[in-house]
């Protein structure tokens, strides 16, 4: 964690005693900026949560490593050859949608794959005509990156009947394998890791005392899903008080993000010292709000993307633009994953059954770097493979 971070509650809190010592009750509200009749407790203080706090503490520092070796699959059948994928992405102006293809790529130059990948531009209707060329193509296996199967339900029926194999990114809420729809696997981290660690680093951060605010679209009832089970992990610690939970529907994060933001902070004012959202893209619409009332960009409110990890929350976590960390997707990683459960369905073999671990990036760990590619994947893929 940042020095100059865990010197800002000790800071508050030396304001606070101060304040205490020169005044009356009613002094203090004035002196400590962001009192208020129903605001939470000061942060400051010993947590009431030491346990909590120290599992939390735990397993923050093992999801911070960038060392971890390599846990996934180190057997499997050898490459089948002539194969031709059909990646059809959601929109590929999303980074994670993006990311996952150029790791299909990737992964398909080394096996000795064709891959095309047809872009659905994000609407139903362009969704429903690229899955529609997709099937039409007939190729060896499609990925269904980052839409639900059932709004291409037709399309999707389609392909299984044609056993051309089917494998999604995100496109369920689980990883591993689908019966309704019908998916080979699903490659994603676990939505319950991702809302757990999100949640403890937090309680981390704070020292088990923190006013939290979550940022969530409700309209999706994944992402509505994620922020229920960061309620529910925050609640772990007493002293952890969630001061706010904004419904912010995606599509119109940049239109309302800044005055959200702008909104809370006259309302919470320093009770407010972290924040954490079920995507990266809501602190990129935030940051313009905090800048515009002064606060610095190392914070706080230290702020925490709960998925994705696109090259943009990287850059804003290490120059410590108004976010502190993310929980990214290993979107390389994933996309060879792909490639190799598709050489499992054409093998006749079951999946892998791998599933990413969730890792937390933060400007102490991701070296400058712009995206989460853990070391040691390429080279047993390419061991099993034969290549």
């Amino acid at each position: 964690m940042h020095h100059t971070r865990k010197a800002a509650p000790a800071v508050r809190a030396a304001r606070l005693a101060s304040c205490a010592l020169l005044a009356t009750a009613a002094a203090l509200t004035g002196c400590e900026r962001g009192s208020s009749d129903d605001a939470d407790e000061s942060t400051a203080g010993p947590s009431g949560c030491p346990a909590v706090l120290t599992r939390a503490r735990e397993t923050v520092a093992r999801a911070e490593r960038t060392d971890i070796p390599w846990g996934g699959p180190t057997s499997g059948p050898r490459a089948v050859s002539g194969k031709t994928l059909v990646y059809v992405a959601q929109t590929m102006t999303n980074p994670g949608v993006a990311g996952a293809a150029n790791g299909v790529r990737d992964a398909a130059r080394a096996i000795g794959w064709n891959v095309r990948v047809i872009d659905g531009g994000g609407t139903p209707a362009g969704i429903q005509a690229a899955m529609s060329e997709a099937v039409a193509l007939r190729p060896s296996g499609i990925v269904i990156g980052g839409f639900d199967p059932d709004s291409t339900a037709q399309q999707t029926a389609r392909a299984n009947a044609q056993r051309i194999p089917l494998i999604g990114w995100h496109a369920v809420p689980d990883p591993g394998p689908s019966s309704r729809p019908d998916l080979f696997t699903n490659v994603t981290t676990r939505v319950e890791d991702v809302a757990r660690i999100s949640a403890q680093w937090i309680i981390s951060d704070s020292n088990g005392r923190a006013g939290v605010v979550l940022i969530t679209d409700a309209s999706i009832p994944f992402a509505r899903n994620k922020s229920d089970l960061i309620r529910e992990a925050l609640a772990d610690c007493q002293d952890v008080k969630l001061l706010s939970v904004k419904n912010i529907p995606i599509p119109d994060a940049s239109s309302r993000t800044p005055r959200e933001i702008s909104s809370l902070l006259s309302r919470f004012q320093d009770r407010w010292t972290h924040s954490v959202a079920i995507n990266d893209l809501y602190f990129a619409d935030a940051a313009p709000a905090f800048r515009a009332a002064g606060e610095k960009g190392s914070g706080p409110p230290f702020n925490i993307g709960a998925g994705d990890g696109d090259p943009s929350a990287f850059q804003r976590v290490n120059s410590e633009q108004y976010q502190a960390a993310t929980v990214p997707e290993p979107l390389t990683l994933q996309g060879w994953q792909i490639v190799d459960e598709f050489n499992r369905a054409f093998s006749g073999r079951p999946d892998s059954g791998y599933v990413a671990p969730v890792h937390i990036a933060t400007a102490d760990n991701s070296e400058g770097t712009t995206a989460w590619d853990p070391s040691g994947y390429r080279e047993a893929y390419r061991a099993i493979w034969g290549k």
